[in-house]
């Protein structure tokens, strides 16, 4: 093995030790959120030369920057996109500098396309939120926010772009600092930063920038690179959803998934759900070998020390930290189908590896993400026929499933607080949820609903109870409940 190899095996070993930043970029139209993310990788020399000169190509031939470079042609990839000017589609550009891995979404700025920035956010540990330093903030600049507040994303930095336009001026940048941190105050984002830059020039984008002598910040790269996001996994709450049962002999059985909060250790007591029996850690186990311990967002392979039922769908938690287990709760979901709901229709709803049906018991109320106004038909700002809710609309609901799920709130869990509800008929994933809490208020459809099964009203002997048993655990896992009772009694 030559130098060179081990050159370039130092290389990848170093590069897979750096952690991951997810961020997305949101901003009205014009903003120059394309821009910016063409400039830091511009500046940050992570492009190619044939990059690079079909960037200076494409920038006489269709680009809007004048005698500049356009950056932004290197995100707006459809013909669409390109020719009016705007990003569309969800733009995702990958690059690394010697501190850390980032993966950027580039995400619409326009209304219509509110389903496409949640696709882009949903996996987002920090969002860049660009305003024109001419424009200040704006209606979409509101809407934006309160999104990536819906999301729970917990980093945000407000990028004042163009501030060559207004001579980058101090007093200007002050004014919009001061609108944006008594709107963005109410929502509970922890960590707000804002940064006066110039995307086009380059300006605090990649260095610190001479013209904003006032600012005593660092550049947008240096931030991006040392924002602490470790903090932002559930470490206490220990949640393992079963993706697959693994048993490829007699003498091992296995249950893989990936781990999507807390810590689980060798020798940890476990509680499977919904069956509540308890066993211990006896292995966990990864490609590489057995470790100690796990965290997520590992993938690994949990073996017990007994023999207990647990199936796909099913979870692995600790005992005495135990999530909410309800068929009833709140929700902020985000409808992201072209056909507007059908409030009576029964959906499949995905949670972690579960699936249930599930319908929609009420539409509390709908959020115009414009002016953050609650409609309902209590206030008079909806009707019946103005209800249901319609593409890219956001509103509070209260949905009922077939069984019951394990979840967190949202705020405090993402991995078992979030859901998708999918349409039985065409497969579409027809919204996304963001669990608020489970419904307390008791004259919601609860378990009466579910058909009951008695066995022994049905003539049915007790030798065939755990053939039936494992028959309806099937169904479950099909997302249709079934309540199996052993007793004659009403």
């Amino acid at each position: 093995m030559n130098d060179s190899t081990l050159d370039i095996k130092a290389f990848l070993d170093k590069d897979e030790q750096k952690d991951l930043l997810r961020l997305l970029t949101a901003g009205s139209v014009d903003d120059g959120k394309s821009t910016l993310i063409g400039r830091l990788l511009f500046d940050s020399k992570k492009l190619y030369e044939d990059q690079l000169d079909a960037l200076e190509r494409d920038s006489k031939r269709m680009g809007n920057a004048g005698d500049h470079i356009d950056y932004a042609l290197l995100l707006d990839g459809l013909k669409a996109e390109r020719e009016q000017g705007i990003t569309i589609d969800v733009a995702y550009r990958y690059f690394s500098t010697n501190n850390r891995k980032f993966i950027i979404a580039d995400t619409p700025g326009h209304e219509q396309y509110t389903r496409n920035m949640i696709t882009g956010g949903s996996t987002a540990n920090l969002a860049i939120i660009l305003v024109d330093a001419r424009m200040g903030v704006i209606t979409q600049t509101r809407r934006h926010t309160f999104l990536v507040s819906l999301l729970g994303i917990k980093h945000v930095v407000l990028a004042v772009n163009k501030m060559d336009l207004v001579d980058f001026s101090e007093e200007r940048f002050n004014e919009i600092v001061d609108e944006y941190r008594k709107f963005i105050a109410p929502l509970g984002i922890p960590d707000v930063n804002c940064i006066p830059l110039s995307a086009l020039d380059g300006d605090n984008v990649v260095e610190k920038s001479e013209r904003t002598p006032w600012y005593e910040g660092i550049s947008l790269l240096d931030f991006l690179e040392t924002v602490h996001i470790d903090n932002d996994h559930n470490l206490k709450d220990f949640r393992f959803p079963v993706q697959y049962v693994l048993r490829p002999n007699l003498d091992f059985r296995g249950f893989c998934g990936k781990v999507a909060s807390g810590i689980i250790r060798k020798g940890d007591e476990v509680m499977a759900l919904p069956s509540g029996k308890k066993s211990h850690i006896k292995s966990i186990v990864t490609y590489d070998g057995e470790l100690d311990y796990a965290f997520p967002p590992q993938s690994v392979t949990l073996t017990l020390e007994d023999e207990i039922d647990v199936s796909r769908g099913e979870m692995l938690v600790h005992p005495d930290n135990l999530p909410v287990m309800d068929r009833n709760f709140e929700t902020m979901l985000v409808w992201m189908d072209e056909e507007p709901m059908d409030i009576n229709k029964s959906f499949f709803i995905k949670q972690t590896t579960n699936i249930s049906r599930t319908r929609i018991d009420s539409i509390k109320y709908k959020v115009d993400v414009n002016t953050m106004e609650h409609l309902s038909i209590d206030n008079g700002k909806l009707s019946k026929e103005t209800l249901p809710m319609q593409l890219n609309q956001i509103a509070r609901v209260v949905l009922t499933t077939a069984k019951e799920l394990f979840f967190d709130p949202y705020r405090q869990n993402k991995a078992t607080g979030s859901f998708i509800l999918i349409d039985p008929i065409t497969n579409n994933t027809s919204a996304v949820g963001m669990i608020i809490d489970r419904v307390e208020d008791k004259d919601m459809h609860l378990a009466e609903d579910l058909p009951i099964l008695n066995l022994p009203k049905l003539g049915i002997a007790p030798e065939h109870y755990e053939a039936i048993e494992k028959a309806v655990k099937e169904l479950e896992r099909q997302g249709v409940a079934v309540r199996i009772e052993r007793s004659t009694s009403l």
